[in-house]
This record gives structure tokens, C-alpha cells and sequence, in this order.
């Protein structure tokens, strides 16, 4: 767990209870982006978008993200993620072993190859092949194709953003039943 390396800004009393009503807490995130009150209200809104796409499908977007957050090691976007994907209806049986996906024999093929795409973007610089891409757009088709890769680069600024502040988890994944599988220590590059 890291320390936050920069202190909470002090947030407007009504965007504070509307985060509690929300999540229960302030997520962090927030508390750190006001010190810049224009970057806190931009990101709140592309969050939002992001959130309201809905050409993919939310289980690949969700389980992409979550792949990100633990490839990058944004402990914070990994828990948000995890509790999200309890309150989306997704399986948390799936949703608990994306850390450890490549080992875990719960995931269908596609979602295997979407788990397999975020990591090949996230890599520095960026793994993905002509095959693999190829293969997603023949099964998703080219406006969900388009929308995942924008959440997964959406996901990479968030996850980045969150580590170099040191924003690690806030706990939310732990009103989830399923413990939330840790990532193996050594990972194949894709």
C-alpha cells in the first residue's frame, strides 16, 4: 500500500456528500484532483461519458479496466472496479480473478482476447498485433471495437494518474462476497 504523496484538497461540501451519497466516501481520486478545481469538474464528466457508452459491451469494459489497473498497479482503480462490477450484476466469481486471468479457467474466449487487448495496450510501448485486433473487431464489430479501446486508454490515464499520486485502494471491493484474487508475481509479456 502506498502513501498519498500529495495532501487532500478541501472539497465543496455539496460535491463531497453527493461522492458519500455515491460511494459512501470521498473517493480519493477526487480529494486529490481539487486542488485543481477545473481538472476535478472535467474528470468527474469524462468519467461520466465514459460510463455512458454503451455500444460494449459493460462486462468486457469493466474486466478491461480492472486487467489495466492491475497490470499498471493502481490498487485504488482495481477495488473501484471490482465493487462496480457487484453493483453492474457482473459475475464476481469472473470478476474476482481478472488479476490472475491468464491462469484462471473461467474465461470465455473473447473475453480471454479483450483481457489479452488492455494488456497489449497498457504495455510500454503498446503489444497489439494486427491478429488480435483483427479478431476483436470481427466479433464485437467496429463501434464497440472503437468504444473498448477508448475505456481501456481512458482506463490507462486513470490507473496512471492514481499510482504516481499514490492513491492505492479505499477498501470498496470488500463489500464484494468473492475475495478479489492477487496477481501473480511474474507475468508474461503479451
Amino acid at each position: 500500500m502506498t502513501k498519498l504523496r500529495i495532501q487532500k484538497a478541501e472539497l465543496p461540501t455539496e460535491f463531497s456528500e453527493s461522492m458519500i451519497k455515491q460511494f459512501g466516501v470521498v473517493p480519493e481520486p477526487f480529494e486529490v484532483a481539487g486542488h485543481n478545481p477545473k481538472l476535478t469538474a472535467d474528470s468527474v464528466e469524462i468519467g461520466g461519458r465514459v460510463n455512458g457508452w454503451d455500444m460494449a459491451d459493460e462486462g468486457l469494459k469493466t474486466f478491461a479496466h480492472m486487467v489495466v489497473a492491475a497490470q499498471v498497479g493502481c490498487s485504488w482503480c482495481l477495488d473501484i472496479n471490482y465493487f462496480q462490477a457487484l453493483h453492474q450484476d457482473l459475475d464476481l466469481a469472473k470478476a474476482s480473478q481478472v488479476p490472475r486471468w491468464r491462469e484462471s479457467e473461467v474465461f470465455t474466449p473473447l473475453e480471454r482476447d479483450v483481457l489479452a487487448y488492455a494488456e497489449a495496450m497498457t504495455n510500454t510501448p503498446p503489444t497489439v498485433t494486427d491478429e488480435l485486433y483483427a479478431s476483436l473487431l470481427e466479433r464485437l464489430g467496429p463501434g464497440a471495437m472503437v468504444e473498448l479501446t477508448a475505456a481501456i486508454g481512458f482506463a490507462n490515464m486513470s490507473t496512471r494518474n492514481n499510482s504516481a499520486h499514490g492513491i492505492s485502494s479505499q477498501g470498496f471491493s470488500e463489500t464484494c462476497e468473492i475475495p478479489l484474487a492477487a496477481r501473480p508475481a511474474a507475468t508474461e509479456a503479451v
